[in-house]
């Protein structure tokens, strides 16, 4: 009876462990990133759509306290390419939003043209080639990031992921999130999937300044997902953006502002070291 016993054991022990359901199960750790300067944290400030307000709002206080963002344009307006010429000369980065900004159309009912749902792979990845080469003619830059339009990474119904990773025309995208988008398993990054918290209308500055606050706690990476800055759409006050730049700046010896792909090419650098 005992070795019956003593087997029955062992075999149901060795299922829970196998099966990770059990404080005998070995937990991976999750990667650590040193941060550069003895940063304690990266902050990473992004910008949708090419808006008026960014340029007019956003880039000027980014501008007075030496804080870089990383502005995901769509399309290209003539009258403010030379705009935009200038924001990348200040050391800004400029990102792929592609040409149209396709979503589906239960998303944006009033953009029926650029449906995503009709789109083919194929269409998409032509698209964001394109848009490419107009920020190419501003910036002079041959590598690009990207954002997913709406955040949504499927085109006619289809993920377009691994089609985008394969054609090797973008290096990293960012989808979306909420303010649990706060990356510290950089092990099992995907960088062409990164997270980031997708700001809703009118978001007070408490809750921006607790994102950071919870993303240096935990010593990770937090990236911001702003559209209008003071008008537009999806709006963030000015007064609340501003107040969280400034909070940047005043707590720059622990927390780090890069652009997008300084981000990631630290990480990326990192993961392989």
């Amino acid at each position: 009876m005992r070795n019956i016993s003593f087997w029955r054991f062992f075999a149901t022990l060795m299922a829970i462990v196998l099966t990770g359901n059990t404080p005998f199960a070995q937990v991976v750790p999750q990667q650590q990133i040193t941060w550069p300067n003895h940063k304690k944290a990266v902050i990473v400030l992004t910008y949708d759509d090419a808006l008026d307000s960014q340029l007019k709002n956003a880039i000027p206080e980014l501008n007075k306290l030496r804080l870089k963002g990383t502005f995901f344009l769509t399309g290209l307006n003539r009258d403010a390419t030379p705009q935009w010429r200038a924001v990348s000369r200040k050391g800004h980065e400029l990102g792929n939003h592609t040409l149209y900004h396709p979503c589906l159309s239960a998303t944006m009912p009033d953009n029926p043209a650029n449906d995503s749902g009709h789109y083919t792979i194929y269409g998409i990845l032509r698209e964001i080639d394109m848009q490419n080469n107009f920020l190419f003619a501003v910036d002079g830059k041959s590598v690009r990031t990207y954002a997913y339009p709406c955040t949504e990474t499927e085109v006619g119904g289809k993920s377009y992921v691994d089609s985008l990773r394969k054609a090797g025309i973008i290096k990293y995208a960012r989808i979306g999130g909420d303010a649990d988008a706060i990356v510290t398993d950089f092990k099992k990054l995907d960088p062409l999937l990164v997270p980031s918290y997708g700001l809703e209308e009118q978001t007070p500055a408490e809750k921006l300044i607790a994102f950071v606050k919870n993303t240096v706690q935990k010593g990770g990476m937090g990236i911001f997902m702003f559209h209008g800055i003071g008008g537009d759409y999806i709006t963030t006050s000015s007064e609340a953006h501003k107040e969280l730049l400034e909070y940047l700046a005043k707590n720059k010896k622990d927390i780090w502002v890069a652009t997008f792909r300084e981000a990631m090419d630290y990480i990326t650098k990192a993961n392989k070291g």
